[in-house]
């Protein structure tokens, strides 16, 4: 059986839902041999996510302490030369697209990003120019490096005894060095591009993001905003969501006053199911929408965050 090599990224210490989806979409295309780049006190959550996600062996590999990219690369290199896998899966974002391209240099090997499907031959599924063409990809030279865009498939777990193999990694690189780290700030609500759900607001919140961040909360989401919105000053540049923002791809997207302008559409509409609330019936918002609702959103999100609510207890 062919091995495809997955990398178990972390994030400040913590195992992101990306490696349990990753794990999952590589159960599918052969025997998975998880690898993890880790720091003190991360190896256990390591193991736990491999075996919970079926992988049939783990590797395990210090970091270099002020090397935030170099470790994964040389370790991802080190294990593909000795064990010739049919494809080594990334989780896509600005680390893993790095670690991705550094990677297929080392091998010589053709890498796809932002992969949303993939198939038995290792061919990838990609949605590009703004969402409206879909291409079919494959690498034809080398072991193929994919990425794979969050949320592209959801995460089953398959309980496994993996073998842990023991590699041992040159570390050569050095070209760039952390002289200092400074943890982000998080709130309660779960990080944007990992989010299962995203509830977003855009022009017509006319600022109040009051609504829109209650939903969200009574639904454990994401909050998100339109390019008109964070332009605005109305909501952090952080948690826009389109093209010039970040793409997501969540079970449910909730966009609030938003009407759905070509450039947050392509960084949305592969959300499996997307529920539109604006006033004008005309918005291009509908045309994408699984539900619409025509009407004033701040008489129908708070409607709608009590009726949540009120299954909920």
């Amino acid at each position: 059986m062919a091995e495809v090599l997955v990398l178990i990224d972390h994030n400040a210490g913590l195992v992101s839902r990306a490696a349990g989806e990753l794990l999952t979409a590589a159960r599918a295309l052969g025997a998975v041999h998880a690898v993890a780049v880790v720091r003190a006190g991360e190896a256990d959550a390591s193991r736990a996510v491999a075996a919970q996600f079926g992988a049939a062996k783990l590797s395990i590999i210090e970091a270099v302490d002020g090397h935030p990219i170099t470790p994964s690369v040389d370790a991802l290199a080190s294990i593909a030369q000795a064990s010739s896998p049919a494809a080594i899966l990334l989780t896509s974002g600005a680390k893993g697209k790095e670690i991705a391209g550094r990677l297929a240099v080392r091998l010589g090997s053709g890498i796809i990003t932002d992969a949303i499907e993939l198939a038995s031959d290792f061919s990838a599924t990609q949605s590009i120019f703004g969402g409206s063409t879909v291409v079919h990809s494959k690498v034809t030279h080398g072991a193929p490096v994919i990425t794979v865009r969050p949320n592209a498939c959801e995460p089953v777990a398959a309980e496994s005894s993996p073998e842990i193999i023991d590699i041992p990694i040159n570390h050569t690189s050095s070209g760039v060095k952390v002289t200092s780290r400074q943890a982000p700030v998080k709130g309660g609500r779960p990080e944007l591009t990992e989010a299962s759900i995203i509830v977003s607001g855009g022009r017509g919140t006319n600022g109040d993001f009051g609504p829109v961040e209650s939903l969200a909360d009574a639904l454990g989401a994401a909050v998100g905003a339109s390019r008109a919105a964070t332009d605005a000053g109305w909501y952090p540049h952080s948690n826009q969501v389109g093209q010039t923002g970040k793409t997501v791809s969540p079970q449910l997207y909730v966009a609030c006053g938003i009407s759905g302008a070509i450039q947050h559409r392509a960084g949305m509409q592969t959300s499996k199911t997307i529920v539109a609330i604006n006033k004008d019936a005309d918005a291009p918002i509908f045309e994408l929408a699984d539900f619409g609702v025509v009407g004033d959103l701040f008489n129908v999100v708070p409607q709608a965050a009590a009726g949540v609510q009120a299954r909920k207890s």
